[in-house]
């Protein structure tokens, strides 16, 4: 495995010019996001960083991009799920409904996981980007399946 010199991930935060990456490194740019999967809301889009977050196996880096108000119903992971808030706000929520006088709001630079069937709910405050981490497969089970929106037509 290649470690990245801790002076170029510096550079890199600091926005300088450098050569071209290997290819285990992006900057913000060279990160694509596409249409997110059905499992989702419609609206929001999504990058896979490294790994295969439906694989059966192996760890996943992915960043899930949401518009202002985009909501993830009450759901839960079958896996550890780890989330890093890259940019804008994040309310999250614990439990069975959606309710929001029961979120707490997370600014950028926070971290939080959820331990496996731990049930959450998360909204964005303005256009939101999370970068989650863990083991694949990467499952959203939602707690209410009519909640679900790869199951609507």
């Amino acid at each position: 495995m290649k470690c990245i010199p801790v002076v170029l991930v510096l550079l890199l935060m600091a926005g300088v010019a450098l050569p071209a990456l290997p290819q285990n490194v992006f900057s913000p740019d060279q990160i694509k996001f596409g249409s997110a999967p059905p499992v989702l809301p419609p609206g929001a889009e999504l990058a896979v960083l490294e790994g295969d977050p439906m694989g059966a196996l192996g760890n996943f880096t992915i960043r899930l991009k949401m518009p202002a108000g985009y909501r993830v119903a009450p759901h839960w992971h079958p896996s550890r799920e780890n989330v890093t808030i890259i940019s804008g706000r994040l309310k999250l929520g614990m439990g069975d409904s959606f309710d929001v006088s029961k979120m707490t709001e997370f600014r950028a630079g926070s971290f939080a996981f959820m331990d496996p069937s731990m049930h959450h709910y998360v909204m964005a405050v303005g256009e939101t980007v999370v970068q989650v981490h863990g083991a694949a497969p990467f499952q959203i089970n939602y707690v209410s399946p009519s909640d679900d929106p790869s199951m609507k037509k």
